[in-house]
This record gives structure tokens, C-alpha cells and sequence, in this order.
């Protein structure tokens, strides 16, 4: 079915209005309807009544000229909404320049053997497919609008170009400030840039435009009333294939809600790393004051009870009568205790870690584990290391990692060799220990180690170190621990 065009033909000569319904009637291919007025103010009036498609105008009216017209018509209609060509009598260039601007979409020059007639259908359709495409990319526009403008975020465009801002969302009413107050700003991170983030946004800004890359950095903008909110900003360089240059496009999303968690749940850790380190500090005492106790109690009893047999034993022996064979079993018992006394004061708190400092303990636990088992565990001590000055709850945490780590390649790296080794590295030292057992990733399987391995992580954490564990199905694992330099001195 053939879709009507409605058209208002805007001419004062009779015969071209005849001769342009002549050649529109002809058209087989659309069915023209045409309305007339010989003078602009007519035209004028029939265009807000019968509602055209579009409007052939005569620049030479007897009222006014076309110029004239589009200016009036502009004024009723808020805008040349309706598509426009100029039929004029000259040729002139500079003419059909300001008729363009002016808000004509097209026109056609008059000869005077009406030639110009052969070309109007052609004409017509052109104008209006290219207003349909107008009007389809203003409805894009208009539904890409209403949907950036109801989403919960601020979308923005600029210019690279002088760095400005050409376009902002309403949602930046959520900072206090108005769409137009927010574009009046000269820079696209000016003076809402909390000062403290200022220098680092440039810097990123700059790179990412330097480098043509998108742009995703989180930074505080201050609102009109004071409070500081914070956004996460994604943008990026457009290239749309046209003339014009590129242009950034972006989005501000606010995180300061989800910011404001993290920070609690930054200091909620903080407050159970320092709690968890007081309870190692309050277990470390205890252990130290047990140890304490059963070395001058328990240890002064057991060895009072082995002398005053001993002197019993002896006494039976200068008298010629054999020793009671009981008494016998009490002193080898006494001794049996005496060694386990001291075992038991050994793992509460090795007195080495005390008296010597913790290098001196780590070799000496190391040692004792080659003794205790079929592991053969060496120990080695870079020598500007063992010239840093530590402090006691350092040291506690240093041993106490360590024996940790050898007390899980014992009972579960089915390891032969593992090694401990200590060394400065810049401005960090760097403590591992490695052994040739079966790997992490069979030992995990058994989820037997886990709460020991964060607490060791979590003691490292505390004194600003790290401590990270890898290794592989049969090749062995390392466990290393590294703490910042400055902290060994008690900082």
C-alpha cells in the first residue's frame, strides 16, 4: 500500500503551483497530497494546521522572502522541525549557505523552462529519507538519554581538547551541584578532587590519555555541602570514525558506601590482628612463667629426691649391704623425670631464645629436630642479618613462625632434608625454610594445616611482613617469610 506524503507547496506563481501538482501527481510511486498558499503567512498557517510531511518553498513571497519564513517558523515550532526545501530563482552559493543555516534541508534552483520539476520527486524522497534518519537518530538519542539518566551513576563526555567537560549527567545533582554548575568548572578534575587524591588522578588521567588506554581509578570528590563521597571512575578514548576528534567518555559510580565497609572491615582486622597478638604476647608470658615455675619447683623437687637416694644408695654401699633395688629404679626414674622436665620447659620457652636472640635459637631448634628425627635440617644465617638488632616480641614471632613451619614438614612433608635460611635483601630480610617432602599441594589435600598457616600469616601481617607458601606434588615446599627491615629494631 502506497503511504501518503502530505506536502504544503508555498509559492505565489499559479502556474508553478499547477505545474508542481502536475509533475507530483505523475509519480507512481507515491500519492502526493498537496495543500497551498500563495503567501507566507498563509504558509505559516496551513503548516501548523494540516501537519506536513514537508513544505516546497518559494524564496520570493510577496509577504517575505524564505529566509523570513524558516525564521518564523523556527519561532512557532520551537525549531525548522519540519523539513524544508527552498525553490529560488538565483544561483547564488553564499544564498543557499544561509538558507542551510538558516534550517532548510535542501533546495532546488528555478529555470526558467521549469526543469527543475523533473528533479523534485527525487528530491522529496531524498529529504524526507534523510529526515527519517534525523528522527530515528533523535529517538536513539532520547531513549540512550532517559536510560543514562536513570541509571544510579554520572556519565560524562569531554574533550580532550583543552581537557573540558561537554557534557554531564543530572545525577550529579547526588554531589549538590547542578548539571551547568559542574560544566562551568575549567578542568575535568578540578577543585572537587579531594586535595589529597589530586596529584595521583592527574597522573592517572595523563597516562591513560598518553597511552590511549581506558582509565579505572577510585578517588574522593568533595560535594557542595562539604561531605566527601567517594567514586570509582571508568572512562575511555572514543574514536567514532568521523572527522571530529576523539572524545572521553566515562561513568562515576559511588563506592562510598561499599569504601566505608572496607575501611570497617580494614579496621575490624587490624583490631583482631592486634587482639590475636596480644593474646601470642599474654600466651608467650604464661608459657615463660610455667616454664619458670616447673624449671625452679618441679626441677628443685626431682633433683632433690634423685640426691637424697643417691646418698642413701651410697650409704649402703660403704656400709658392704647391696642397694635396695628399689631405690635403684627411683633414681633412674628421677632421672627419666628430670629429662622430661626439662623437655617440657623446652617447648614452653627454649631459655637460647632468651638468653642468645633468635639466631642462635633457630640453630639450636634446628638441632634439636635433627635429633629428635631422621631429618637432616640445616641452618644458615646471612651475617648482615644476624647483625640486626630485634626485639623480644619480634623474635618470639620470628621463632615461633619457624618452628611452626618445621613442627608441618615433620608430620606431614615425609621430607628427608629441609633447610632454614636468612638472609637481607634491601630493605626487607627474608627467612625460609624448605624441605624435599612430598609438596603443598598433596599436604593440602589432607586440611589439616589450614588454621596453622593463617595463623602464621596472620602473625606476619601484624608486623607489616608476609609470609607465602608454595611448592609442587613431589618437589618440596617453601615456606617465606618477609618483614620490612625497619621493623626488626622494634619500630
Amino acid at each position: 500500500m502506497q503511504r501518503e506524503i502530505r506536502i504544503l507547496l508555498v509559492e505565489d506563481d499559479t502556474v508553478d503551483r499547477m505545474a508542481c501538482r502536475r509533475v507530483l501527481a505523475s509519480d507512481a510511486e507515491h500519492v502526493y497530497i498537496v495543500f497551498e498558499a500563495d503567501t507566507g503567512s498563509e504558509g505559516l498557517k496551513l503548516a501548523g494546521q494540516s501537519k506536513p510531511d514537508c513544505i516546497l518553498l518559494d524564496y520570493h513571497l510577496p509577504d517575505q522572502n524564505g529566509l523570513e519564513f524558516l525564521a518564523a517558523l523556527a519561532e512557532h515550532e520551537g525549531e525548522v522541525a519540519i523539513p524544508v526545501m527552498v525553490l529560488t530563482g538565483g544561483s547564488s552559493a553564499s544564498l543557499a549557505v544561509e538558507l542551510m543555516r538558516g534550517g532548510a534541508r535542501d533546495y532546488l534552483t528555478k529555470d526558467d523552462d521549469r526543469h527543475y520539476l523533473d528533479q523534485l520527486p527525487a528530491a522529496i524522497q531524498r529529504m524526507l529519507n534523510a529526515q527519517r534518519i534525523l528522527e530515528a537518530k533523535r529517538q536513539a538519542e532520547a531513549r540512550f538519554r532517559t536510560l543514562v539518566e536513570q541509571i544510579h551513576a554520572i556519565t560524562y563526555i569531554g574533550s580532550l581538547a583543552g581537557n573540558r567537560l561537554e557534557y554531564v549527567s543530572p545525577q550529579i545533582a547526588m554531589l549538590g551541584f547542578s548539571a551547568e554548575e559542574w560544566l562551568a568548572e575549567p578542568m575535568f578534575y578540578g577543585t572537587h578532587v579531594h586535595p589529597d587524591d589530586r596529584e595521583r588522578i592527574e597522573q592517572a588521567v595523563a597516562q591513560s590519555r598518553a597511552n590511549g588506554e581506558p582509565l579505572s581509578v577510585e578517588y574522593r570528590l568533595v560535594a557542595k555541602n562539604g561531605d566527601v563521597l567517594w567514586f570509582r571512575d571508568e572512562a575511555q578514548i572514543v574514536l567514532d570514525g568521523s572527522a571530529r576528534p576523539p572524545f572521553v567518555q566515562g561513568i562515576l559510580v559511588d563506592i562510598t558506601q561499599s569504601k566505608l565497609a572496607e575501611e570497617a572491615l580494614h579496621r575490624s582486622q587490624d583490631a583482631l590482628r592486634s587482639l590475636a597478638a596480644y593474646q601470642e604476647r599474654i600466651k608467650e608470658n604464661e608459657r615463660k612463667r610455667i616454664a619458670q615455675e616447673i624449671h625452679d619447683e618441679l626441677g628443685s623437687l626431682l633433683t632433690g629426691i634423685k640426691a637424697y637416694v643417691s646418698v642413701s644408695v651410697e650409704r649402703s654401699v660403704q656400709a658392704g649391704v647391696p642397694a635396695d633395688p628399689l631405690l635403684i629404679d627411683v633414681m633412674r626414674l628421677a632421672d627419666e623425670a628430670i629429662g622430661a622436665v626439662r623437655r617440657v620447659i623446652t617447648d614452653l620457652r627454649p631459655s637460647v631464645l632468651d638468653h642468645l636472640g633468635v639466631w642462635e635459637a633457630l640453630e639450636w631448634y634446628a638441632n634439636q629436630i635433627q635429633t629428635r628425627s631422621d631429618l637432616i635440617c640445616e641452618c644458615s644465617i646471612d651475617a648482615s642479618l644476624s647483625a640486626l638488632s630485634i626485639d623480644a616480641e619480634l623474635s618470639t614471632m620470628l621463632f615461633r613462625i619457624v618452628q611452626e613451619a618445621l613442627t608441618n614438614v615433620v608430620r606431614h612433608a615425609a621430607a628427608s632434608h629441609v633447610s632454614i635460611r636468612g638472609e637481607a635483601k634491601g630493605n626487607e630480610m627474608l627467612v625460609e625454610v624448605t624441605d624435599n617432602g612430598k609438596g603443598i599441594a598433596e599436604m593440602r589435600s589432607t586440611g589439616g594445616q589450614s588454621w596453622g598457616i593463617l595463623g602464621m600469616r596472620e602473625r606476619a601481617r601484624h608486623y607489616g611482613g608476609s609470609l607465602t607458601i608454595t611448592g609442587r606434588a613431589g618437589h618440596g615446599t617453601t615456606v617465606a617469610l618477609r618483614l620490612p627491615i625497619g621493623m626488626t629494631d622494634g619500630n
